[in-house]
Order: structure tokens, then sequence, then C-alpha cells
């Protein structure tokens, strides 16, 4: 099973075009932080990414939904993974825990994700929603991080620039459909 990371900036596209993915028969795996915002706000949590223990529900989330990706889709696109995390992190300026420390160990000492990652560019604005509380000057600040993180763990940064959707789906789509 082939296994592909799409990360970038909040508010960058990354959701559309997984929907598009989706769409053309690969498997895709939502985001984990947003559903442990949506789940931490439903129970009346307004702001859950201000306690310690955020990082760590990301990353159980994250593996928890790794782990059970079908392996009937030769190929899945994860919205997202633990080095997004370590991002996320550094951006709060929080230590790297130690389940995320493991989780990052996990996932290059099995090879889980492909070494080539999308990098889906801002589209020049960022719009606010319950869980994305950020500017788009901070986005960009947080979109540096992300590409930092995702070097200094060895990863090959594919660059999606700002486009139309259609574009941007099929630069994905013709690199996945490449060799394996």
């Amino acid at each position: 099973m082939r296994r592909y990371v799409l990360t970038g900036t909040p508010g960058a596209g990354k959701t559309s075009i997984l929907r598009c993915l989706d769409d053309l028969g690969y498997g895709v795996v939502e985001e984990a932080a947003t559903a442990v915002i949506a789940h931490a706000q439903a129970r009346g949590e307004d702001e859950p990414w201000t306690r310690t223990s955020f990082i760590d529900d990301i990353v159980v989330l994250q593996r928890q939904r790794q782990l059970e990706a079908s392996a009937a889709a030769p190929v899945h696109v994860f919205d997202r993974s633990p080095v997004c995390t370590h991002a996320l992190a550094t951006y709060l300026g929080w230590p790297v825990s130690r389940s995320l420390i493991m989780e990052l160990e996990r996932i290059t000492s099995e090879g889980i994700y492909e070494r080539q990652v999308f990098f889906v560019r801002n589209l020049g604005f960022c719009e606010p929603t319950a869980a994305r509380r950020i500017s788009f000057e901070e986005s960009l600040v947080f979109e540096r991080i992300h590409e930092q993180s995702y070097r200094a763990f060895g990863y090959e940064l594919i660059d999606i620039p700002a486009d139309d959707l259609a574009r941007r789906v099929a630069a994905v789509s013709s690199v996945i459909a490449g060799p394996a």
C-alpha cells in the first residue's frame, strides 16, 4: 500500500483536493486535528488547542486512522501526518511530547508514508472557522514551519501551487498514478 500526505497551511484547499481524490477512487484519510477540535468543542471546550494533551490526542487519532486505512485501496492520501503534528507543536511553542516522538520514530522506521509529500500552497487568504482561528499572516508562519518540519524529517516536498481545483487535483493524481 502506498500512503501519500497532503500538507500545507490551514485553508490552503487540502480538504477540497482530498474530496476530489476520493471521487477518483483513491482511499482518503481525514485530518485528525480538526476531528479532535470538533469533538472537544461539541463537549463544550472552546479552545482545545490550549491544553497540553491536545497534541497527544491528535497523535492517537492519526495512528488509529493510519492503522485502520483499508488495505482494499492500494493508494491512500492522508490529510496531514504526524510530521504536521510536529509542526503544530513547534508553532504552539510546546515541547515535542513523548507520544509524538514515538510516533515519528514509528512512521520513519516502518516507512509508513511515501517520501514524496504534496505541499499545498496557500490561496492568498485564510478563512476562519470554529476549528481554524488563525489569521492569514499567522498561517504563512505555520506554512513555513510545516516546510521546515518535513524537510528536517527527510521528505521531498512536491509543490502544489495556488491554482484552480481541477489543476491541483490533476497535479497530485499525476504523481500518484506514476510508477510505484
